[in-house]
């Protein structure tokens, strides 16, 4: 059986080395999440980018449902696995696997009869229909293996795996960015063929976990599941924050895509899609790391391990300053070159969203703490304090900023949304480290 590597002593070097195959595993998945409406943008319209956003909340839905498995799982299985329980972590291992496959199958089949509904209830337009539908049809029939994808990503780290996740998702990208062009371009599908491509690199981590977890030798592999609602039940509130977020982020894009078809119609979704798919790339850095360290923080919750615990949460915090400041400069000096990835700077859709860059990029000063808190939160087994702060932090008040705001500053209004809404939580969050000292085990 494989050592447990989650069972060492910390320091920064072995924290960081740790970590970063998953901080590189997110930045392949946030890159070939961004080349669909790179390609779309540069190969069929402004009109088919517009489009994918529209539709992006279904995604939304769908990677909340795996991460809220894989996060509320990974608390349990690392939980057991700490605790010297290998067999009890093996089979809830074996039943989450299950239930997001179950789940992902579930909305496939109901996706597909319903669509139209689905795309209309979306707020799509006539013009932008037929794209919706183009793409979300090819889509749902993936939606199975994104949820896998999803869970193995999380659960590799769980493992003691990292680096092969992150070899998997670079593979994944890989794969998502060359099949792209081919099914665009040469192939002439268009919106089509992007999520074709994406589809595609959803398979790979999906079959590949399904291969290296079928070998029984291994500290953690797929056995005999025993049906636990009580684990199916703990995975899913612990994870609730996730899906939390995930399904506020689906409410709040849905509010900035109407907002902005009325303010500045199509081309005011295409800049908001930009800035949308931009952020979720220039997160991944802490975002990655949150994820990363997470089982680490549970072992250590599960072991009773003080001082690991106590130094763990030390060098995160650093980490996560660091990391925050330097993604504000990325964003900051760099937003005119990023959305020349997606618009000619002639158009009126780089001018909307290059202006919008020079707003929006005060967010990430802060979201760095507020991603990081929510998960150790999560990895703690405290889903009710990670849920609702995760609910503050993408719904209430993101989305009464994009409500409120724009009725007072118009367009404005809309990129100061997030950065407002994000500095409040950053002090609701300092509030939490500290109140409930997380930092610390069980005793």
């Amino acid at each position: 059986m494989d050592d447990n590597i989650l069972d060492q002593k910390w320091s920064a070097g072995t924290l960081l080395r740790f970590a970063f195959p998953t901080i590189a595993m997110m930045i392949f998945m946030g890159l070939y999440t961004i080349v669909d409406t790179i390609f779309v943008a540069q190969f069929v319209n402004t009109d088919a980018l517009s489009a994918i956003n529209i539709v992006c909340p279904i995604l939304n839905v769908t990677v909340g449902l795996g991460t809220m498995l894989a996060a509320g799982g990974n608390a349990i299985v690392a939980r057991k696995m700490g605790a010297g329980d290998h067999t009890g972590a093996k089979e809830d291992f074996t039943l989450l696997i299950l239930t997001g496959a179950v789940i992902g199958f579930l909305i496939l089949l109901g996706g597909i009869i319903w669509i139209d509904k689905i795309i209309y209830a979306l707020g799509a337009s006539e013009l932008l229909f037929p794209y919706c539908k183009d793409y979300l049809m090819v889509l749902f029939l993936f939606i199975p293996a994104n949820i896998l994808q999803t869970l193995f990503s999380n659960l590799f780290v769980t493992a003691g795996k990292p680096g092969l996740g992150c070899g998997l998702s670079a593979l994944a990208g890989a794969a998502n960015i060359i099949l792209d062009y081919i099914f665009i371009v040469p192939c002439g599908l268009g919106i089509r063929g992007a999520a074709l491509g994406t589809g595609c690199g959803f398979l790979i981590p999906a079959v590949a976990g399904l291969a290296y977890f079928a070998r029984s030798q291994r500290a953690l592999s797929f056995t005999r599941p025993k049906l636990k609602w009580a684990v199916i039940g703990e995975s899913c509130f612990n994870g609730s924050s996730e899906m939390v977020g995930q399904l506020a982020t689906a409410v709040t894009t849905f509010l900035f895509n109407r907002t902005m078809m009325n303010l500045l119609g199509e081309d005011g979704v295409a800049a908001i899609t930009i800035i949308i798919y931009s952020q979720f790339l220039l997160n991944t850095l802490y975002i990655g790391y949150s994820i990363g360290v997470a089982p680490i923080i549970g072992f250590n919750y599960g072991s009773g391990n003080a001082i690991q615990q106590k130094r763990v949460f030390t060098i995160s915090i650093r980490f996560i300053m660091a990391a925050s400041a330097l993604v504000f400069a990325v964003s900051m000096f760099g937003g005119p070159y990023i959305v020349l990835l997606f618009a000619d700077d002639a158009s009126e859709v780089y001018q909307i969203a290059a202006n919008g860059f020079r707003i929006f990029s005060y967010s990430f000063l802060f979201c760095g703490l507020n991603n990081f808190t929510s998960a150790m939160f999560t990895a703690l087994s405290n889903g009710r304090i990670s849920a609702v702060l995760s609910f503050l932090r993408t719904f209430g008040l993101l989305a009464g900023g994009i409500l409120l705001l724009p009725s007072i500053w118009d367009v404005t209004g809309i990129w100061l949304a997030v950065p407002a809404a994000e500095g409040i939580m950053f002090g609701v969050s300092i509030i939490c480290l500290i109140r409930y000292k997380i930092w610390m085990p069980r005793k």
